[in-house]
């Protein structure tokens, strides 16, 4: 199999432009960037291995970077039962930026997460999105429950 990271770097490109876009940062794809890899890392902080390991067999190559660049698997998985607990999550992923990336608003943050899932749904499968949101508490099942049929 021939690697064509010139079509990765493209087709990343790409998204991260309609990603911007459908997030409202205007060409900010920096930001756009930095929100993506925190949701994303929050979310992989959450599922358990065996379901982080099916949801990127799904991700195209761009995503799957994203997705595992600075994985420990061996890191304790934290305790996140409710929503606010997880937006506090992905604001933890995003860092110092945080502050700007998310103005502090966690109805910002929970726009941001939703319109993700939203955006991931073209490339994972209903089944696994079920599989997704049955392995979450209770109180986050609707972040991806309310975006599943897009």
């Amino acid at each position: 199999m021939a690697l064509n990271f010139n079509q990765y770097a493209t087709e990343g490109n790409t998204f991260l432009k309609n990603y911007t876009k459908e997030m409202n940062l205007g060409n900010d794809r920096e930001k756009g960037g930095r929100i993506l890899s925190a949701i994303l890392h929050a979310l992989r902080d959450v599922i358990p291995i065996e379901e982080s390991l099916q949801l990127i067999s799904q991700l195209p190559m761009f995503l799957k970077a994203v997705y595992v660049n600075g994985w420990s698997i061996k890191k304790e998985k934290p305790k996140i039962k409710h929503m606010a607990q997880f937006i506090d999550l992905v604001k933890k992923h995003d860092g110092r930026s945080a502050i700007n990336d998310f103005e502090n608003n966690d109805e910002l943050a929970q726009q941001y997460i939703d319109t993700t899932f939203i955006l991931l749904r073209k490339f994972i499968s209903l089944g696994e999105m079920e599989d997704i949101r049955d392995g979450l508490p209770k109180d986050l099942k609707s972040m991806v429950y309310l975006n599943i049929m897009f």
